[in-house]
């Protein structure tokens, strides 16, 4: 026989039980989409010689290099011929500024001074290609060869798409008389593989000295997933509002050496080791940040019924969508600040044991989080004062969140609803590095999005083997560049 009291306990957690569950419900049935509907635009003609000159652009292999005196300024000359040849009307029409020899601004006026101007952005350089994987690529990696209906060679995805795409898309512009009422600024640096140093943040320096205040900035990020997106069919374009930052810590031990005869109890390699997977076994906590959160609201209520569930009860399910997001390195890497031991030098002999170890890790940061914060932890995970910790000369703090409903953000997203209205649309966390870090100084909205699509076979290609970009998508992102342009600039405020 049940006692009183237990059924009185029994019917008060049976009451709390179906109190959550109905709350849960109610919370999935009112989560709305966040999804806007946008009259799709006719498809343009676009000209047969624009793939063609972006073939061309894959050719001149502006590769940076780590070592300023190793770069191949004459690739870099040669690219920009290329732009003054291929584009006359940019060329002839618009204020060109060179800035520090290999980057360029282009400058198109607009007619109404007191609007704020667009800036839209592309790197022309391209990381290099190992020797060793030549052989690997069916086609060659600056071959630029059109074949199958893709171009292939390096740059095809990262960057030269977004510079060609802009270029093409203003110069049918111009060929058409038409003039946007704010400025755009076309930004193309020449080294952010290699960090943007002399390229994007003097671009800065050089418009912020001039006054520029942008309504917005568009730079390369992350795409329109095809199928990468789990839980999710549809075609995803992803919209990054902010980006990791990162940092480099250079920890270095020196203990005596010696004969590998006559090891002592401990060696340097013996220390740093530990102190390595110390900091594996121990990753920064998981965290939802802004944009996190944002790409939560966005595709939540697009997801199968469990997953919206969960969405649209973070506030209890938070620990069961950490998990499920971690089970991926891409969806860990939109949760953690991540910790990767890139480097490890010790040793010059097989029976000498080394007197010194040296280890690199990089850690890419989540917004809200600083370098000094990741410093903090690691010394203190470490915990070993024989261990020295010293901070890379490329490091990056993570920059703020931008608004999801600022003019540019909008202006974004109804464009990509206009060209591909069968995608879906969210904001992001763009977990790389990219040159609109530097840009806030100009604008506090400053977003990254590549108007391509990306499946996880052509993701990899991405700083890889045999990258290459369709036709069709190529065609489609001078057709968004257009439209972006149009929309951002004709606009009645």
């Amino acid at each position: 026989m049940i006692r009183p009291d237990m059924k009185k306990i029994f019917l008060s957690l049976l009451t709390i039980f179906i109190f959550l569950i109905a709350v849960m419900l109610f919370n999935t049935f009112t989560f709305d989409s966040q999804q806007v509907h946008v009259d799709p635009v006719p498809k343009i003609d676009i000209p047969a010689s624009a793939k063609e000159h972006m073939s061309q652009a894959i050719t001149i292999p502006t590769v940076s290099n780590e070592d300023p005196s190793k770069i191949d300024s004459a690739a870099f000359f040669r690219f920009h011929e290329f732009i003054k040849t291929t584009y006359p009307l940019a060329d002839s029409l618009l204020g060109i500024t060179k800035i520090n020899t290999f980057s360029l601004i282009y400058e198109w006026k607009g007619t109404d001074p007191s609007l704020k101007p667009v800036i839209l952005m592309g790197h022309m350089d391209v990381v290099p290609v190992a020797e060793e994987n030549i052989d690997k690529w069916d086609h060659p990696p600056f071959g630029g060869e059109i074949r199958n209906g893709m171009i292939y060679g390096r740059g095809a995805i990262d960057d030269k798409v977004s510079v060609i795409g802009n270029l093409e898309a203003v110069e049918l512009l111009l060929s058409r008389g038409f003039q946007p009422n704010r400025t755009i600024y076309l930004c193309f640096g020449h080294d952010e593989e290699i960090g943007g140093i002399n390229g994007a943040t003097a671009i800065v320096e050089h418009l912020k000295n001039k006054g520029v205040k942008a309504e917005f900035v568009l730079d390369e990020g992350f795409a329109i997933s095809q199928g990468l997106v789990p839980g999710i069919d549809k075609d995803v374009a992803l919209i990054g509002t902010a980006e990791k930052g990162f940092v480099s810590l250079k920890l270095s031990v020196a203990l005596e050496g010696g004969h590998s005869s006559m090891p002592g109890e401990e060696s340097a390699i013996d220390v740093l080791a530990r102190a390595v997977v110390k900091l594996k076994d121990n990753p920064f906590p998981a965290e939802v940040t802004q944009p996190v959160n944002d790409f939560m609201d966005h595709l939540g209520p697009e997801m199968p019924f469990t997953q919206k569930v969960a969405f649209a009860n973070r506030w209890l399910l938070e620990p069961v969508i950490m998990n499920s997001f971690s089970e991926s390195a891409s969806g860990s890497a939109m949760l953690h600040t991540t910790t990767a031991p890139t480097i490890f030098n010790a040793g010059i002999k097989e029976n000498v044991i080394p007197y010194t170890a040296n280890a690199t890790v990089n850690f890419r940061i989540l917004p809200g989080t600083s370098i000094q914060d990741v410093k903090n932890r690691v010394a203190s995970l470490i915990n070993d004062d024989r261990i020295v910790i010293g901070e890379g000369s490329f490091n990056s703090e993570a920059p703020q969140s931008s608004s999801t409903d600022s003019h540019g953000f909008v202006t974004i997203r109804n464009t990509i609803k206009e060209i591909f209205p069968e995608a879906l649309t969210s904001p992001n966390l763009v977990v790389g590095a990219t040159d609109s870090r530097y840009y806030y100084p100009l604008s506090d909205d400053v977003y990254r999005f590549t108007p391509i699509h990306l499946t996880p076979e052509t993701i990899k290609t991405f700083h890889g083997i045999n990258e290459r970009l369709s036709v069709e998508d190529f065609e489609n992102a001078i057709r968004y560049y257009v439209r972006l342009i149009e929309n951002a600039t004709s606009s009645i405020e």
